[in-house]
């Protein structure tokens, strides 16, 4: 992908805490063909990359660890990478809350190109190969546009779509509906489980509403624990019943933690695309917002749909 990032990537790769140099690679190195390396996706300094050698890699919360991770989810020394028979493995040191590969506990796992890797609160990804220095561009584009915790749309890519979604059905009178919504009491999940729990609830939560939403359909993490679904060509009864297919999914499903499971909810607010004139585009977001209060208010785990 080169370079040429647009304006609202270059934006937040302004923000990130990494020493990425826009235009070139600053005191970005380039790295060899062949060359392995950690990218952080989600924590601290998200962004960072790290390059791996023949010389164990060792993950914790305090120092002297390679990447120190202060979070409390952490182990002092949590996890460790090392190389055997000519790649790279994981292998958990004793952790607390354990080391996870592609959301599989493991105590210790070989690394293959692309896989995640979860500590704590943060996500990793393992990159190796020829030309990791344009796969790790692509992978900060990706970074930009992507919640890393749910691979979700992230907040700004959906409040981008939103507008853009909103004239096109506009021009050619075509229908289009939000639903947003949000898992019910998370704050009693996050108390009784901990944080750690509750971002698996989260990324658990997106995988079962990814297939039950169309591909052309915008899936996106606007808030905390808040998440929207935009539908094109889809009028507000057709919402009601994508809708009732997650509030469902979500209501049947165990969340797995560990060795433990326990059930969640959702409320859904829904709404449809209304009038021409300017601003449609935030006055359907505030009235899908409505709706879900409404649902909330109503006693939870209920689609509501904006009058």
């Amino acid at each position: 992908m080169g370079t040429n990032y647009s304006p609202l990537v270059r934006e937040k790769l302004s923000t990130l805490k990494t020493p990425f140099t826009l235009g070139n690679r600053g005191s970005m190195p380039d790295l060899p063909d062949g060359a392995a390396f950690l990218v952080i996706l989600y924590g601290p300094d998200m962004g960072r990359r790290m390059q791996l050698g023949e010389e164990p890699f060792v993950i914790g919360r305090v120092e002297p660890a390679d990447l120190c991770i202060p979070q409390e989810s952490v182990s002092r020394k949590h996890s460790r990478i090392f190389r055997r028979d000519g790649r790279h493995h994981i292998e958990d040191l004793g952790s607390t809350n354990g080391t996870f590969v592609n959301d599989v506990l493991v105590k210790e796992h070989p690394l293959e190109n692309g896989v995640q890797i979860k500590i704590g609160r943060s996500i990793l990804k393992y990159m190796m190969g020829n030309d990791v220095e344009a796969r790790y561009h692509e992978e900060i584009y990706r970074l930009m546009m992507t919640d890393a915790l749910t691979q979700a749309h992230n907040k700004r890519a959906f409040s981008e779509a939103l507008p853009r979604e909103a004239a096109r059905a506009q021009r050619y009178r075509r229908p289009l509906s939000l639903v947003l919504f949000d898992i019910d009491h998370f704050k009693k999940i996050n108390d009784t489980y901990g944080h750690v729990a509750g971002d698996s609830v989260l990324r658990q939560l997106a995988g079962l509403v990814r297939p039950r939403i169309r591909e052309h359909d915008i899936f996106g993490r606007v808030g905390g624990e808040e998440f929207g679904i935009l539908l094109p060509e889809v009028d507000v009864e057709g919402a009601k019943v994508v809708a009732e297919k997650v509030r469902a999914a979500v209501e049947a499903a165990r969340f797995l933690i560990k060795e433990e499971s326990f059930s969640a909810t959702v409320s859904l607010g829904c709404a449809g695309l209304e009038g021409t004139s300017g601003g449609v585009a935030d006055k359907l977001y505030e009235r899908a917002d409505k709706a879900l209060y409404a649902a909330k208010q109503g006693g939870r785990n209920r689609v509501v749909v904006a009058e």
